[in-house]
């Protein structure tokens, strides 16, 4: 059974190892460091994947909707199976899990360098996925736990080394692989290896210190929400979320084709439109956390989303120099609302820090890929510009954040 104190419940997850003599540091800023810099190396890993589509399409002759079922598998695994994964861990603890998850990927990407027929494709492509699925509860629980009770700041941290893996990827994929070809993306297994000594490192600390961080950190955050208030928070949150990453894949999907449609831009012009936003992200992103540690949770979310509100349906009507800083503001406004629902719902649900993690990549995950499906599918029909109308009120669904209870915080 669950208890209401974090402390007790996280502390179970380490009974099984000798007890430790060390104090509690506070914010472990080399182990927060660390797990971002590991995020930084899956997440560039993750990027590959997609990047390398084109290259697949050609080289196997696959049509579109083969294209579509080595997304399905990847999506699928990447994150239908962050959730399970995490609530197994939380009543059975395995801090080797990460490294572990880590040597599935570094398979999985050593695979996709010698694949030679579509099925191996998508064996690669599941084994990718499920190292992801492995890496984002465990790296976040981690990085929870060296917060010293500065939860946001170490999500936010956290959240911006998956980011900037992101933003490098596909630009080591036409550095490396595009002028080489399909056995080129092995030179990734270098980058799996180096994430696989990171995450060794980070769970030798987790065994020997992780046991007083825990009852550090369970001194910053108690809770007494009842069971249907639970079920509303989360209800909330997958709403807000579903708002939040469906409007921001219609950016980091369809920006660069809706400038060049509305404005005529050139592609190389429209990318820089798209760096500047995806820069904002970065930063809203970083500047999130600190922010609700310091004034609450609650409130970032209702700025994140009514802040960005009327700048959202702006934006389909501005000028080209007006769409360019609309859509910076926005980027940097809404991406601050992530690191707050994550650390939201894991105080709303103590001792359950795996299953609160992944949940909440899993969605960022599946809702991101199946948003811009559904857009691209809407844009072929209706067109993008329309799209981007319709799309400008999801920041009004913020408005469910006056059902958000207070999780009561004690400190």
């Amino acid at each position: 059974m669950t208890s209401n104190n974090p402390s007790v419940d996280a502390a179970r997850g380490f009974a099984a190892h000798p007890p430790s003599t060390s104090a509690p540091q506070g914010f472990v800023l080399r182990i927060v460091g660390a797990a971002a810099f590991a995020h930084l190396l899956n997440d560039l890993i993750q990027a590959v994947l997609p990047a390398v589509y084109p290259m697949l399409k050609a080289q196997f002759s696959l049509s579109f909707a083969q294209i579509g079922w080595i997304a399905m598998i990847y999506q699928i695994t990447a994150s239908l199976l962050q959730p399970w994964i995490g609530m197994y861990t939380d009543k059975h603890p395995k801090p080797y899990l990460l490294p572990l998850g880590m040597v599935v990927t570094l398979v999985g990407i050593g695979l996709l360098a010698l694949s030679g027929s579509y099925p191996m494709l998508l064996v690669a492509a599941s084994l990718v996925g499920v190292g992801s699925s492995t890496f984002h509860p465990e790296a976040s629980r981690v990085a929870r736990l060296a917060s010293g009770g500065r939860f946001g700041t170490a999500q936010s941290t956290f959240q911006v080394g998956g980011n900037t893996g992101t933003a490098i990827g596909p630009l080591m994929v036409a550095a490396i692989i595009m002028p080489f070809g399909q056995h080129a993306i092995a030179w990734f297994m270098l980058v799996a290896l180096l994430a696989i000594w990171v995450l060794l490192r980070i769970t030798h600390w987790r065994l020997h210190h992780a046991p007083a961080q825990v009852m550090a950190t369970g001194q910053h955050a108690m809770t007494a929400l009842s069971r249907p208030q639970v079920i509303r928070a989360i209800a909330v949150i997958c709403m807000l979320m579903f708002a939040k990453f469906v409007y921001i894949a219609a950016f980091t999907n369809y920006f660069t084709f809706y400038l060049i449609e509305r404005f005529a831009l050139p592609v190389q012009q429209s990318q820089l439109y798209l760096f500047a936003f995806l820069a904002a992200v970065a930063a809203g992103t970083f500047a999130g956390g600190p922010v609700g540690d310091r004034i609450g949770r609650k409130a970032v979310i209702w700025v994140s989303f009514l802040g960005v509100a009327p700048f959202a349906l702006l934006l389909p009507y501005a000028s080209l120099f007006w769409t360019a800083a609309l859509s910076i503001v926005i980027g940097l406004v809404m991406s601050s609302a992530f690191a707050a629902l994550v650390v939201y719902a894991q105080e709303a649900v103590p001792g359950r820090v795996g299953l609160v993690s992944g949940l909440m990549f899993g969605l960022m995950f599946g809702i991101s890929g199946l948003g811009a499906a559904g857009m691209g599918n809407l844009a072929d029909t209706h067109g993008l510009i329309q799209v981007y109308q319709w799309v400008s009120f999801l920041p009004l669904l913020g408005l469910a954040t006056a059902f958000l209870p207070e999780t009561r915080v004690r400190r």
